[in-house]
């Protein structure tokens, strides 16, 4: 018997993007549901929930899924630090995979970067640009987060360092902090770099996302991966064996 999937968020761009590729890769869709559909009962009928619903929404199905005791693959985004902390420890007691981005492509974009960010040392400034449709709610986007997160544990500093774009008389640049910038326009799938500038040389790290089944793929490679794990909260590195 193929792995049953719920897709949370049913009718977005993502879940259709879900529903779409499962039978490519040898899943079954259980259920599909959406906003004010019910999520308790249609867990029954999965083996694994995959959410891209909303942020709003997380804390329902992680409930959902610890109560039922299901797998649990969550690719929202738009958390707080504090609310995904806690949201972190609600999940670990059931096998889940938490990414702000499942492709195969950023998840090596993510170790690429950690390995840069710990040789290239503070005099190579770093800065993360990313870009998206203009539909997107939240900015920066969760890839563009994770990003930083690399950098600033890389270079043992806080979200203090954080610069999120720069207007007026800011100052010359200080070594210790990081630049984000979230542009919006069009149909931009996902697009997201990381440059380290230095006197003399500048490093850059680019992913294009130009199709979102990259992601839907990803979500649910994810989904065949935590069925066969212990509760915990994973991510892509885990599942790729990047780590």
């Amino acid at each position: 018997m193929s792995l049953r999937v719920l897709i949370n968020g049913a009718r977005g761009r993502m879940g259709l993007e879900l529903i779409g590729s499962a039978p490519k890769m040898g899943l079954t869709v259980g259920a599909a549901v959406d906003v004010g559909d019910d999520l308790p009962a249609a867990a029954d009928r999965a083996d694994v929930i995959i959410d891209f619903s909303s942020h709003a929404a997380t804390r329902a199905t992680i409930a959902v899924a610890t109560a039922k005791k299901k797998a649990l693959v969550i690719g929202t985004t738009g958390h707080s630090a504090a609310e995904k902390a806690e949201l972190l420890a609600l999940a670990a007691k059931v096998p889940c995979v938490w990414a702000g981005n499942f492709s195969v492509g950023v998840n090596l974009l993510f170790a690429l970067t950690r390995r840069a960010a710990s040789v290239l040392g503070s005099d190579y400034d770093a800065e993360v640009i990313e870009m998206h449709h203009r539909f997107k709610k939240d900015a920066p986007s969760g890839t563009a987060a994770r990003l930083l997160e690399i950098i600033l544990e890389e270079r043992k500093l806080t979200a203090e360092a954080l610069r999120h774009g720069r207007e007026g008389i800011v100052g010359e640049r200080t070594p210790t902090e990081v630049g984000v910038h979230a542009l919006r326009g069009g149909d931009v799938v996902g697009e997201h770099t990381v440059m380290f500038a230095a006197l003399g040389e500048r490093v850059e790290l680019t992913h294009k996302a130009t199709d979102r089944g990259i992601f839907a793929r990803g979500a649910l490679r994810a989904a065949q991966w935590v069925v066969t794990q212990p509760p915990g909260v994973y991510d892509m590195q885990d599942v790729l064996g990047l780590k």
